[in-house]
């Protein structure tokens, strides 16, 4: 899935990616480091998705980071469930990836180059 989420976000040019292997070690990087956006599964080891975007946006340096869920729990309650928390975006599994890409450009405030 994270080489998956990087192919599709190729077109943004010269972006860095980091990787959490779960929701705990997300916290860890979020603490430490400055990031512009945020993919989150909900179905993380440790740590679930929601309480890795409680973390967040309970933090007022990271209060105003974009994050995008994507998550096989594509039903409405989860959708709710996500955006309630503080997710700015829900994009269930499986995905196309100008989705993907719209999405996370929606979120930059970037639009594509013509």
């Amino acid at each position: 899935m994270r080489d998956m989420v990087a192919a599709c976000l190729r077109p943004l040019g010269e972006v860095a990616f980091e990787f959490a292997a779960s929701g705990l070690e997300a916290i860890e990087r979020l603490a430490l480091a400055s990031y512009q956006l945020v993919v989150l599964d909900l179905n993380m080891p440790d740590v679930g998705g929601l309480e890795v975007i409680e973390f967040i946006r309970s933090q007022d340096k990271l209060r105003a980071l974009p994050i995008l869920v994507v998550t096989t729990r594509g039903d409405d309650s989860s959708k709710t469930r996500v955006i309630d928390a503080g997710a700015s975006g829900f994009l269930p599994k499986p995905f196309a990836p100008e989705q993907i890409l719209t999405e996370v450009r929606g979120l930059l405030g970037t639009a594509p180059t013509a």
